[in-house]
C-alpha cells in the first residue's frame, strides 16, 4: 500500500452527481453538554432501545494497569507504530473522525448514563474520556501498544481516575474485572476500511464481553466503490516505469500496480456513480463476513477516461437518538483515511450510459492477517471500448 501525501491531483472533466448517500450530521455541530433538544428537524432515525441490563459484578479499583510479559512476533510490530504520538496526533486533528465520536457520546448521554464500557484499541484514551464525562459509570479502556502509558497519565491529569481504568494488552489476552459490560466502543476503521483487521478484535470483544441487549459503536460500516480519470498521476507513478532514462524497468511497474495508493481524490475526477460493494453490521457479524466477493456495475455519467477505481467507507451510529456518522467519501469532509485508488492496467475509454461490470473479492491475507488481498475483475463492453480483466492488489 502506498500513501502520498500531496494532493495535486487534476481533472479536465467537469464535475458529475453521484447517487444519494446518507446524509450525516455535520461533525461540526456546537457540542452540548446535554442531549440534543427535541426541536431538530432532520431526525434520521428513531431510537433502537436504550441499554438496561445491568452488568454482573462490581468495578474493581480504578486505574490499575494489568501487563503481561510476551515474546515479540511479527505481529507486535503492528502496535509499537501506535506508540508513537504522532499517528495520534493525525487521528485526534481528523475533527470528521473525532467530533463526531464526540457528538454521538454527549449527544447521546442516555445510552452512557451509569453504564460501563469497554473501549477496544483505545490510544490516548480520549474516546473514554468522553464516555466518563458522558456519565458512563467506569471505563475500561483498553490498549495494547506503549501509548497505554501515556493514556493512564491523561486520565490521572484530566481527574477521571476515579472511572476509567486503563489495561495494557490486547483484547485477545487480557482480563477484564468483571463478567459483561453495556458498550463497546472503539475506532477500529483502517484504511480501505478492512486494513489492519482491528474489526475482528471488536467482534472478539463483543461476543466475549457484550451484555445480550449491548450496545456497539458505531454498528454499521458500507464499503463503496466508484470510478474516475486520473491520467497524469497514473502517467507520472505508475508509467514512468516503462522508460527510466532509456531502459525498461516495467517489472517494477506490476509492482507499483498491485500497491493500492491512499489518497485525497479530487470530486471533478469522478466520471461514474458509486456502488454500494458490501455493509457490515457490526452487531450482528461474524469475524468472516469481512471476507466477501461483490457484484458491481459503474454507470459512466459523461463521456471521459477512467484510470482507476477508488474505495472508501462510510460509517454509522444508528443507536443514537438520530442517525449519525460520517463518510469518507471523495464528495465529502477530508479524514485521514482519505480514499482507496485502484489503478487499472487498461485505461478505459467510456460513453455516457456505459457500463463497468465486475466484481471484488476482498480477504485477509493468509501470511498476515492484518494485510488486505483484492481480486478485482471487471469488463467493459461500449462504443469505443471492448476490455475484460482481472487485476490483483495487495494493502500491506
Amino acid at each position: 500500500m502506498r500513501r502520498r501525501e500531496s494532493n495535486n491531483r487534476s481533472s479536465n472533466s467537469g464535475i458529475s452527481t453521484m447517487s444519494h448517500h446518507t446524509r450525516f450530521q455535520d461533525a461540526d455541530e456546537i457540542i452540548e453538554d446535554a442531549a440534543v433538544s427535541s426541536n431538530h428537524d432532520d431526525s434520521m432515525c428513531e431510537l433502537d432501545g436504550a441499554v438496561d441490563k445491568a452488568v454482573e459484578g462490581s468495578a474493581p479499583e480504578p486505574s490499575m494497569v494489568f501487563t503481561g510479559s510476551h515474546d515479540k512476533t511479527s505481529a507486535d510490530y503492528y502496535f509499537d507504530s501506535y506508540s508513537h504520538f504522532g499517528i495520534h496526533e493525525e487521528m485526534l486533528k481528523d475533527t470528521v473522525r473525532t467530533k463526531t465520536y464526540q457528538n454521538v457520546i454527549y449527544q447521546n448521554k442516555f445510552l452512557f448514563k451509569n453504564k460501563v464500557v469497554l473501549d477496544v484499541g483505545a490510544g490516548t484514551g480520549i474516546l473514554s474520556l468522553f464516555c466518563a464525562k458522558a456519565g458512563a459509570e467506569h471505563v475500561y479502556a483498553v490498549e495494547c501498544s506503549d501509548m497505554a502509558d501515556m493514556a493512564k497519565e491523561i486520565v490521572e491529569t484530566n481527574g477521571y481516575s476515579n472511572v476509567i481504568t486503563v489495561l495494557k494488552g490486547k483484547i485477545e489476552e487480557i482480563e477484564l474485572p468483571l463478567a459483561k459490560v453495556d458498550i463497546i466502543i472503539s475506532e477500529w476503521m483502517g484504511y480501505f476500511l478492512l486494513f489492519e483487521n482491528m474489526l475482528n478484535t471488536v467482534l472478539y470483544a463483543r461476543d466475549k464481553w457484550l451484555v445480550d441487549d449491548g450496545v456497539v459503536l458505531p454498528d454499521k460500516a458500507s464499503l463503496f466503490l466508484t470510478a474516475i480519470e486520473d491520467a497524469d498521476y497514473k502517467e507520472d507513478k505508475i508509467e514512468f516505469w516503462n522508460n527510466v532514462y532509456g531502459f525498461d524497468m516495467n517489472c517494477i511497474k506490476k509492482q507499483a500496480i498491485m500497491e493500492p495508493l491512499v489518497d485525497t481524490v479530487d470530486k471533478n475526477q469522478i466520471v461514474t456513480n458509486c456502488h454500494l460493494l458490501k455493509t457490515m453490521d457490526i452487531s450482528k457479524m461474524v469475524p468472516g463476513d469481512a471476507s466477501f466477493t461483490a457484484p458491481f456495475k459503474l454507470v459512466a455519467e459523461r463521456d471521459d477516461y477512467i484510470h482507476a477505481l477508488v474505495a472508501y467507507f462510510d460509517v454509522s451510529f444508528t443507536r443514537c437518538h438520530k442517525l449519525m456518522g460520517f463518510s469518507t467519501g471523495p464528495r465529502s469532509r477530508a479524514t485521514h483515511w482519505k480514499q482507496t485508488v485502484l489503478y487499472l492496467e487498461d485505461v478505459l475509454t467510456i460513453c455516457e450510459g456505459e457500463a463497468i461490470v465486475g466484481s471484488m473479492t476482498v480477504a485477509q491475507n493468509k501470511k498476515n492477517p492484518r494485510d488486505v488481498d483484492i481480486m478485482l475483475k471487471y469488463s467493459l463492453n461500449g462504443q469505443r471500448c471492448v476490455v475484460s480483466r482481472v487485476q490483483y492488489y495487495k494493502m500491506r
